[in-house]
């Protein structure tokens, strides 16, 4: 196109720049089939120093693989790029930074690997964009962070390039789309190249190569919980749960955070909330990974429909097998999406549920802590009340508190907390390590996972604060602190101001929800071991190798 001043522009740079490079990687491919023994070197043609890669690494699916031949590039080739990576799990997906491979990272969530990620933005060898929840993190790759290239990773790929992605679909078609429709180039590790996909789930349109891995792509278990390791004080927060939230709001469709305190709910469904008679009344719809855990209320017929972030493993032939529950393609396979899932959890359900590791007078709450940069994942996104939602429910109505005609229902935002952690480290604190975290790191804005305003309900050990009635801040602040123990919140609170705000139904003890915390025992759940949760399938169920003691 020529210009007013007669100068040429052409509009199609990415298009060509990504042709050059297609063509000096053709050299370590067949077709588009890279040749995994030269994946180094086709990585060091593909990839620019200064280029923004999208590295899948998602809660479980990782492309460990791509990442572990990333590490391996030649710094003085391949340097200062600009990583986005959903889920920070893998040791090498920090080796880039110490290499001076990678300088930037933009991402989600960083568990395994937080204390790593705090030291090295100490270390200066590391800089942070954001910290970001999974739904941002995605919908920046189609505004200012869109990839110019996508490292991901699928269960099996044809020699055309169609992809299918199988239990795990998670992030991939996401990541892809947002590469391949803005002038990247999209690289798949598959377990397997094969000359009949099950069903294709991404299009090989959308592929540039795809690379035979050395091993199948590393899964996680993350969301199994082990119900050996359920407390008592875990089903006495369950019982509280159930009588203080779900029955008295009618809580119908809802996610689950990870958590001890979330799996005793789920195993408590078949059992004591059965025995109040709340079948059909309470958690039938789910956004939700797939938790073992759940397996007995599916079987006792509480549990209509799940939808599912990602998979989990040993549960494939249990959700096969229960295709009315889970979405499932005609081969059986669980088809889950986390943006989607993602956006359910954020408009369609009436209730997230979650735990923290520090909350402050104000029910602000994070999981970033003094030498942690543990990010957020999901919970940001779940964990508040969307104002642009449109559709009704009794939950939702039932948090309406203002009788003016345009007035609106209020999302359940509901923290679970005991008081102290482990090593008698609290809760509830005054200030958020969050804050002085995210200043020394240069953030712009304190790294806070759920803002307190959105928080409907605190529960504890002690019992449960329903912070959507407080008139004002200062009543918010007495009804938590009379929910948060000995910690230092909880010192705050006033035993006359308390039994006020008990009256007034701001804040319920067991006595008051009529729960007996003599009954809080591991008898209550309807599977106290792995191995009876195996026995609940039918033998469907099977679990990774370590979580089995039978």
């Amino acid at each position: 196109m020529t210009r007013p001043d007669g100068t040429e522009r052409s509009w199609s740079t990415r298009r060509e720049d990504k042709q050059r490079r297609l063509e000096r990687a053709a050299a370590f491919a067949d077709g588009r089939v890279l040749k995994p023994d030269r994946i180094v070197e086709a990585l060091e043609t593909i990839i620019v120093s200064g280029d923004r890669v999208a590295l899948e690494g998602d809660n479980q699916k990782q492309a460990d693989f791509l990442s572990r031949s990333l590490a391996k590039v030649d710094p003085a080739k391949v340097h200062d790029l600009h990583m986005l990576v959903s889920s920070i799990s893998r040791p090498e997906q920090i080796d880039i930074f110490e290499t001076g491979i990678a300088r930037r990272i933009d991402f989600a969530y960083a568990g395994p690997q937080s204390l790593r990620v705090a030291q090295l933005l100490e270390d200066g060898k590391l800089e942070v964009g954001a910290i970001h929840t999974y739904v941002e993190l995605y919908a920046r790759m189609f505004v200012d962070l869109t990839p110019r290239v996508a490292l991901v990773a699928a269960e099996k790929a044809d020699r055309a390039g169609n992809l299918y992605t199988g239990a795990n679909t998670e992030d991939t078609p996401t990541i892809v789309e947002a590469a391949a429709f803005g002038g990247g180039i999209v690289v798949v590790q598959v377990n397997e190249i094969v000359d009949v996909l099950p069903r294709v789930d991404i299009p090989a349109s959308w592929v540039d190569f795809v690379v035979k891995a050395d091993r199948p792509a590393a899964i996680e278990p993350l969301f199994t919980r082990d119900p050996r390791l359920i407390t008592e004080q875990h089903i006495l927060m369950a019982m509280l749960a159930i009588r203080g939230v779900y029955e008295r709001h009618g809580v119908v469709s809802l996610n689950h955070g990870i958590g001890f305190n979330t799996a005793a709910i789920e195993l408590l469904l078949p059992t004591y909330a059965q025995s109040l008679g709340l079948k059909g009344k309470i958690a039938r719809h789910w956004t939700l990974n797939p938790h073992p855990t759940l397996i007995p209320a599916i079987e006792s017929g509480w549990v209509e429909s799940v939808h599912c972030f990602g998979g989990e493993v040993g549960m494939e032939g249990y959700i096969e097998a229960r295709s009315d529950v889970f979405f499932t393609g005609p081969d059986g396979s669980l088809r889950s999406n986390r943006v989607l899932c993602q956006l359910a959890g954020q408009y369609a359900v009436d209730m997230f549920i979650g735990a923290t590791l520090q909350i402050d007078g104000d029910a602000n709450s994070s999981t970033v802590t003094t030498g942690r940069l543990a990010g957020f994942g999901g919970a940001p996104n779940m964990g508040h009340d969307p104002g642009g939602r449109r559709h009704a429910s009794k939950a939702w109505l039932d948090l309406k508190t203002d009788t003016s005609p345009l007035a609106r229902g209020h999302k359940l935002v509901v923290q679970m907390a005991e008081t102290f952690q482990s090593g008698g480290v609290p809760t509830f604190v005054e200030e958020l390590d969050a804050i002085e975290v995210g200043q020394a790191a240069g953030m712009p804005i304190a790294p806070v996972m759920i803002y307190g305003e959105d928080v409907s309900h605190v529960v504890t050990e002690e019992g449960v604060a329903y912070l959507y009635l407080a008139r004002d801040e200062e009543e918010r602040r007495a009804a938590l602190a009379a929910v948060a123990g000995v910690s230092p919140v909880g010192l705050r609170h006033d035993p006359a101001r308390t039994d006020d705000l008990r009256r007034r139904g701001l804040v319920a003890y067991p006595e008051d929800l009529g729960v007996r915390p003599t009954e809080a025992k591991r008898s209550l759940l309807a599977a106290r071991t792995i191995e009876d949760l195996v026995v609940w399938s039918g033998g469907l169920y099977q679990p990774p190798a370590r979580f089995r003691s039978y």
